[in-house]
């Protein structure tokens, strides 16, 4: 007899005993099955398996009546507990107990049915027998079933008081083969699982199915104390073959400890993360305990020990490294938990790795740094220059005074060691300045930094904020200082004339220390709140205008204006940086597409009209994605880009020359202009009509730019006999003088000369030539004084076509500015009186059109 057929025994002399002590065994086994008015979810059960030789009855009869089990299936060897509680089932208990104890248990299709019918239970069902019968005080009864064989319902015979049908044996098939042991050894081993991971199912389960051979014992076994679903126990029942069977109980099996792993894994990471933090208070108390009594060192000792070793080996100045101690004297006082000592140890961080001592050793290869300025750029001859003295300065003082190093006094080094540099380049966008910084930097071999300034308003991102407050932080030039890792790196401030202010204050104003290297040695961070020597940094800064600069900021830098490039520079530089470049972010080869100068020359005429070259480079890339795609299709390409094929990938030309349209009429002359981007032409138009002295003007224009036309006019009212024209016209004469373009504002006194010409020519009849422009400020007397932007004036005029520029005598030296090729395509025409730039411009009036070049 088996080990579980001991337990069984146990079990039945325990029932035998009074009825207190069988409903302790219900409370301690619990209830399996719930019927009639009990709850829809299955207790946890405690089963008794027997062996086959236990089974008491030998046979089956055909008729027996059938007991409707809700929320539960008894398999055939099992032993279970049922309660018994709807008035037709206590009946059929009641009589059953009087005659051969046997039923037929059968589970219910619908659990929630209350009065169930034929209709409503399965066809197959278990035939058992009541070993035990006890009615508890509330009318219930509670009893102890034997599953012995699975049986069939043919045909029901009776319903009322209770169902009785007739029923017929359904044995299991069992065929011994190798597929059956497999699957008895899989399942016990799964099952195994099962109980080691559930705490519903005891450890003797195990032992009673490892020492059950048979695999339909064990089968049944497993399905009793496996917790399925109705449908699924029913399924497990209804197979006839006993691997059926098992296949799906390994398949349930799988699931349920699948299920069991992950809860268990799941209630171990949250039990885990609930006392994590007490855990590590406990730990951290306790080693700090066990280190106390060894003698070690804490975790706060260790991290003290280290900030003073990284604050010793940073090579702070005195007053620095004072505080930085102070500091840290505090932090070890402090608990690891208090709010400060985070803020300390943040602080204490941003001094120790400051590169206080760290410096770059500077290239002082001119020839290498001049090779390495004409790869990256084109032009710029006096940035270049500029840096070349720079290094050549460097070079001789480092040579000269090496022996002097040793006799110097310590306030002399100082001064000898502040070699920074201040450059503010001014220009147009697109010529290059931002480039320009990391070629300098390459060219010194130091580290190289850039700080955008447009549109910042705080003061605080140039100075820090104090550490008052909550995640402050040290301002923008201490960290890039610190990200570098190096006290004299060429650092750029970009964009220094877009600089904001408001209530927060004036970053300009912060900058004033900054960029001054007499002040900056002892630059205060308002975060650090200790002096940090800025005056071996190469500052550089970039800018459009000057204008919006505040003065004393202005002051302190060196001032290096680049200017827009001529045609032939643009196509220099196409040839040279911006093609390559397209051609291989493109992925083209060298070979497959080739730009001729007549072409880049068209591009620049037609398609652009720039000082710089991003617009050159974005139509050059235009083209060289056409290509590319015909390449990617299939398609044929030679690769060469001539002029035909510039208009045939960017389409029509975007600008023309229409000098000679505009002036074809009297009353419209040609002036130049400087703006942001560099020089402009623009058109000045005159009109006449009856009226009465009348003069309006029109186009948006300054203060300064009105006071010009007003001064234009006064003058030519004032020639007008040397002109030829009635005094008594202006008495019945409205003039109306416009500059188009009027959604763009205008101002400045350098439109002088060309609204005089445009009147005079109104007045006169006579056309201004087309080829002509000019500039110049005007007085009453018919003085032409100088003006500024003349370079880019004649870079505009030339761009446009233009081939005389009539400029004011002064601004003579003015032209050494102007590139060779410029000044030898272009004919200047310089003058100091107004009747000169009449006799220049007007074409019957002395003046002629200029051939073709």
């Amino acid at each position: 007899m088996t080990a579980k057929v001991s337990v069984w025994q146990w079990l039945r002399e325990r029932v035998n005993g009074a009825r207190a002590a069988w409903v302790g065994f219900l409370d301690r086994f619990k209830v399996a099955g719930q019927e009639d008015n009990q709850t829809s979810e299955a207790p946890e059960s405690r089963t008794v398996v027997v062996s086959e030789n236990e089974r008491e009855p030998t046979a089956i009869p055909g008729e027996l009546p059938v007991l409707p089990l809700k929320n539960t299936v008894v398999f055939p060897l099992t032993v279970i507990p049922l309660l018994v509680g709807r008035p037709r089932s206590v009946k059929l208990v009641d009589e059953a107990v009087l005659g051969n104890r046997l039923v037929a248990m059968v589970a219910l299709r619908r659990p929630g049915v209350e009065d169930p019918e034929p209709d409503d239970l399965h066809t197959m069902g278990t035939v058992g027998m009541i070993h035990r019968f006890i009615k508890a005080p509330d009318g219930t009864i509670h009893l102890v079933v034997q599953g012995i064989q699975r049986i069939r319902i043919d045909e029901y015979t009776q319903s009322q008081p209770y169902m009785r049908a007739k029923v017929s044996a359904a044995p299991d098939i069992v065929e011994e083969s190798i597929e059956l042991e497999a699957l008895r050894r899989n399942s016990l081993e799964l099952f195994r699982q099962l109980v080691s991971l559930a705490s519903y199912l005891p450890e003797e389960m195990v032992m009673a199915a490892m020492d059950t051979g048979d695999p339909r014992q064990l089968a049944y076994m497993i399905a009793t104390g496996l917790r399925m679903d109705i449908p699924d126990a029913q399924e497990v029942l209804e197979a006839d073959d006993i691997r059926d069977k098992l296949r799906k109980l390994i398949s349930i099996l799988t699931r349920e400890v699948e299920v069991l792993e992950m809860g268990k894994q799941i209630q171990t990471e949250a039990k885990s993360e609930m006392e994590k933090v007490q855990r590590e208070f406990f730990l951290r108390e306790q080693l700090k305990a066990i280190k106390k009594e060894l003698g070690e060192e804490s975790e706060q000792e260790i991290e003290v020990k280290e900030l003073r070793d990284k604050i010793q080996k940073a090579g702070m100045p005195e007053e620095a490294e004072k505080e930085a101690l102070r500091e840290l004297d505090r932090l070890s006082k402090l608990p690891t938990a208090a709010a400060e000592y985070s803020v300390i140890r943040t602080y204490l961080g941003w001094l120790s790795e400051l590169p206080w001592q760290v410096i770059t050793e500077d290239a002082l290869d001119i020839p290498n740094a001049r090779q390495v300025l004409d790869e990256d750029h084109y032009d710029l001859e006096k940035v270049k220059e500029r840096i070349l003295e720079y290094l050549a300065v460097r070079k001789l003082r480092s040579e000269r005074e090496a022996g002097q190093v040793a006799e110097e006094e310590p306030e002399d080094r100082i001064r000898r060691e502040r070699e920074g540099v201040i450059l503010c380049f001014v220009g147009p966008p697109g010529v290059g300045k931002t480039s320009l910084g990391q070629s300098i930097a390459r060219a010194l071999g130091r580290h190289f930094v850039r700080q955008s300034l447009g549109g910042m308003r705080d003061e605080a991102e140039i100075r820090g904020h104090r550490r008052t407050y909550i995640g402050a932080m040290p301002g923008r030039i201490i960290q890039a200082i610190r990200r570098v890792g190096s006290k004299n790196p060429v650092f750029m401030l970009d964009e220094v004339d877009k600089i904001g202010t408001d209530f927060r204050g004036d970053p300009a104003s912060a900058l004033l220390e900054v960029l001054d290297p007499e002040q900056n040695r002892e630059f205060r961070d308002h975060y650090l709140d200790v002096p940090f020597d800025l005056s071996q940094v190469m500052f550089i800064t970039t800018a459009n205008v000057l204008d919006t600069i505040p003065p004393p900021l202005r002051d302190r830098m060196e001032i290096l204006t680049l200017s827009g490039y001529t045609e032939e520079e643009k196509i220099r530089i196409a040839q040279r940086y911006l093609i390559p470049r397209q051609v291989r972010e493109n992925g083209l080869r060298a070979e497959e597409i080739q730009f001729t100068d007549k072409a880049v020359s068209t591009i620049v005429r037609d398609y652009t009209r720039e000082a710089g070259v991003r617009n050159l480079e974005r139509e050059i890339g235009s083209i060289c994605r056409k290509v590319a795609t015909r390449i990617a299709e299939g398609l044929e390409s030679d690769g060469s880009i001539d002029e035909e094929a510039v208009s045939k990938n960017l389409g029509k030309p975007k600008y023309y020359f229409d000098a000679a349209e505009r002036t074809e009429m009297p009353g419209v002359a040609t002036g130049l202009a400087w703006t942001q981007a560099g020089g402009d032409i623009l058109f000045i138009e005159a009109s006449k009509m009856q009226g009465s002295k009348g003069f309006t003007l029109t186009g948006q224009l300054g203060d300064v730019m009105k006071e010009s036309a007003q001064a234009a006019l006064s003058f030519v009212r004032s020639k007008a006999d040397q002109l030829g024209v009635d005094p008594a016209f202006f008495e019945k004469t409205d003039i109306h003088l416009h500059v188009p373009a009027g959604s763009i504002p205008k101002d400045g006194p350098s439109a002088g000369v060309t609204m005089a010409t445009a009147l005079a020519s109104l007045l006169t009849g006579k056309r201004v030539s087309a080829k002509v422009g000019m500039t110049g400020e005007i007085t009453l007397r018919g003085q032409v004084l100088p003006v500024g932007g003349i370079k880019e004036k004649i870079l505009a005029a030339h761009r446009t076509g233009l081939r005389t520029v009539i400029l004011p005598k002064r601004n003579e030296p003015d032209l050494e500015d102007v590139p060779d090729d410029v000044r030898e395509d272009m004919t200047f025409v310089l003058v100091d009186r107004v009747q000169q730039v009449f006799d220049a411009a007007l074409l019957d009036g002395g003046g002629q059109e200029e051939p073709e070049k």
